[in-house]
């Protein structure tokens, strides 16, 4: 499937709590941060730090937004700061060119 992921990664949810009756989330996949992401409109850096259970610098790739069933989602590994996800929304704004 081309350059689609294929393997169990931590993710951010995004979609609302609100949508609770569905058993379905839209979520952004996280891969290890990679210099040549820089300059990229899709991907959002993320450092490792104490709430978001992360052990390395990495990357929020918008590009992969998609739905899964709840029964895919493992465990929480911690939350991501509000800055954070209004990067991540604004990339998610920049690649579908909404203004």
């Amino acid at each position: 499937m081309g350059s689609e992921i294929n393997k169990t990664r931590p993710v951010v949810v995004v979609s609302s709590d609100a949508l609770g009756r569905l058993p379905l989330r839209l979520i952004a996949p996280i891969t290890e941060w990679k210099d040549h992401f820089k300059g990229s409109i899709w991907h959002v850096r993320i450092d490792p730090d104490g709430r978001n259970g992360l052990s390395k610098v990495s990357s929020i790739d918008t590009l992969q937004l998609r739905g899964i069933d709840l029964s895919r989602l493992v465990k929480k590994l911690g939350t991501v700061p509000s800055t954070v996800m209004e990067e991540l929304v604004a990339a998610v704004a920049a690649v579908v060119e909404y203004q």
